[in-house]
């Protein structure tokens, strides 16, 4: 038998992420706090936003609190090239290109990565 241990993150009385290793946790309850506080920080702009945006933004500021804090400080920050926009095929071509046959895939699905779950 083996013992498993988990680590849960607590957010508002009740359970919110569940991570493997303590490190993890408490990098997420770090920016869980850090959300929070940008929450109350936006709350009192002087430019009305509404309760889901302000939400939107903390949670985005705190998840990519590093860039922005290079940004704060007069630094620059590489962003990333936009992608090359989509090509337009017109319904003929789509047609054309369709097989009457389904091809199968012998590709296996592949193992499951260590990602944190979400709590119920």
């Amino acid at each position: 038998m083996a013992v498993i241990v988990k680590y849960v993150v607590v957010a508002d009385g009740k359970a919110d992420m569940i991570f493997s290793t303590k490190q993890e946790a408490e990098a997420h309850d770090k920016m869980l706090d850090i959300a929070e506080r940008l929450a109350a920080f936006l709350h009192t702009a002087e430019i009305p936003l509404a309760e889901d945006t302000i939400e939107a933004l903390s949670w985005l500021m705190a998840q990519r609190r590093e860039p922005i804090g290079t940004i704060l400080k007069g630094g620059k920050v590489q962003t990333p090239t936009a992608s090359a926009p989509a090509a337009v095929v017109s319904p003929d071509m789509r047609e054309a290109g369709r097989s009457p046959e389904r091809k199968s895939s012998k590709a296996t699905p592949s193992a499951p990565t260590a990602q944190p779950q979400a709590a119920a």
